[in-house]
């Protein structure tokens, strides 16, 4: 029986997924391709071969999905609505059988007494945009202000929350600097206009939501950085890469201004993609709240290679997942507290809107999967998320990655992190272990907080 954790009254549990690592039906009712479509059908790009366009089936099967949901016992479920299933070549008129869909699933979910939190781009941006520059033309920013209204009109009179981006910076570096997401650009520092333009239609998109009465929040990736050594070529490294990583999607929509990227040799200006009001525009909107995805610190040594002011080091002596990532729960109590001294007032309440770990878990002979991997990291990091709310931070939430295993970008569906285990040939769902055991820590939760 899972402890119970000393977590606020009203605290809010959820899963979360994604619309192209979930949906499949990539042809169906005027779905135009996306960035992944395109790049899961270059040779190479994905392991194995593998694309989304079945993935979990559950286009289809989100009714089965949600019923896995309500199972739980779960205050919100997490997804991403595919902007091209909406607007097929990311502009124009809406193509109604995308918005009946979310009407759908919304509707369901509602009925299951499970509050949506949708994401309005989870990086399968419409391939015709991508044709015009993607996130490197300032143009997608007003396009996604668009999307984000006729979504928003639709569904809004039953979705009171909704978050912009999900993780700005591994789309930017990984879509655009390194070329292994899609769009497969691999341009390292030149990619830094993708960065102003993903917050320039956070800032856009927020307006719209906020016109409309309802809550804005944003999902960044973050991590505590850790400097190698107390030498201060490792410290002045740590500090660079905590910039990149966390600070530049952050400190623009939080305090008004980017941090100092000098140690890339970038000013201020971004490579020339700021213009004036740009910076109040992204800033106008105040965060309702602000979705942290974690999943491990990173260790930073002194750069080894004259194109970049830091070396990624490793965490030894730790766990690792299926996924060679470190296992270190303390890492987001480290991360919560450290946003709480660097933002002060200015840090809105904060959602944990994934945490999760890949395990190599495959069904017994009895048809059972057990996971106590998987459940040794949640329980670890839910007692990390614990001893942060009781050093003072406000925490509202807590959303697991993920409901399903998925189609999970370049690794195609070799990496598994649900709670539910899926045959990705016959699309069966087994419940895991991981999936009783959160679901009985839920129970545990909620009855303390009612009695």
């Amino acid at each position: 029986m899972p402890n119970r954790l000393d977590l606020p009254a009203g605290f809010r549990w959820g899963v979360s997924t994604a619309s192209y690592q979930i949906e499949g039906a990539v042809e169906e009712d005027g779905r135009g391709p996306s960035i992944w479509d395109t790049f899961a059908a270059r040779p190479g790009a994905v392991r194995d071969g593998h694309t989304g366009a079945v993935a979990c089936d559950h286009y289809h099967r989100y009714a089965e999905d949600v019923a896995l949901m309500q199972g739980l016992g779960l205050d919100g479920y997490r997804f991403s609505i595919a902007w091209p299933r909406i607007q097929p070549t990311g502009a124009g008129p809406a193509n109604p059988a995308g918005l009946d869909f979310y009407d759908r699933l919304v509707d369901a979910l509602l009925t299951a007494g499970i509050t949506p939190l949708p994401t309005l781009f989870h990086w399968d941006l419409p391939q015709a945009l991508e044709d015009g520059g993607g996130w490197l033309a300032r143009d997608t920013a007003y396009r996604f202000a668009e999307y984000t209204a006729v979504v928003a009109d639709r569904l809004g009179d039953r979705v009171p929350a909704w978050i912009t981006l999900n993780e700005p910076f591994v789309h930017m570096v990984y879509g655009y600097a390194l070329g292994i997401h899609a769009p497969g650009r691999a341009l390292m520092l030149d990619a830094l206009p993708a960065a102003h333009h993903q917050l320039l239609g956070h800032g856009l998109a927020a307006s719209v939501l906020r016109e409309r009465g309802l809550d804005v929040m944003i999902a960044n990736n973050l991590t505590p950085v850790r400097p190698a050594s107390s030498s201060e070529a490792d410290r002045a490294a740590a500090a660079a890469y905590d910039a990149l990583h966390n600070r530049l999607f952050t400190d623009p929509i939080l305090l008004g201004h980017y941090p100092d990227l000098s140690a890339f040799g970038v000013g201020p200006d971004l490579g020339g993609s700021v213009r004036d009001g740009d910076l109040e525009l992204i800033a106008a909107t105040p965060l309702d709240g602000l979705g942290v995805n974690y999943y491990n610190p990173t260790r930073i040594a002194a750069p080894t290679d004259p194109a970049l002011p830091f070396t990624e080091a490793p965490i030894e002596g730790v766990p690792r997942t299926a996924f060679d990532w470190p296992v270190v729960p303390d890492g987001l109590r480290e991360l919560l507290t450290g946003l709480r001294d660097r933002y002060g007032a200015a840090l809105p309440p904060v959602t944990i809107t994934e945490n999760g770990c890949s395990v190599a878990d495959e069904p017994a002979a009895d048809g059972t999967v057990a996971d106590p991997d998987r459940i040794a990291y949640l329980a670890g990091h839910l007692d990390a998320l614990a001893a942060a709310v009781a050093e003072g931070v406000d925490v509202r939430g807590y959303f697991t990655w993920s409901l399903l295993d998925n189609f999970e970008w370049a690794q195609g569906f070799s990496q598994r992190f649900g709670l539910v285990h899926v045959d990705f040939e016959t699309q069966r769902r087994t419940p895991k272990a991981s999936y009783g055991w959160y679901r009985d820590l839920i129970a545990a939760h909620r009855g303390r907080s009612d009695g």
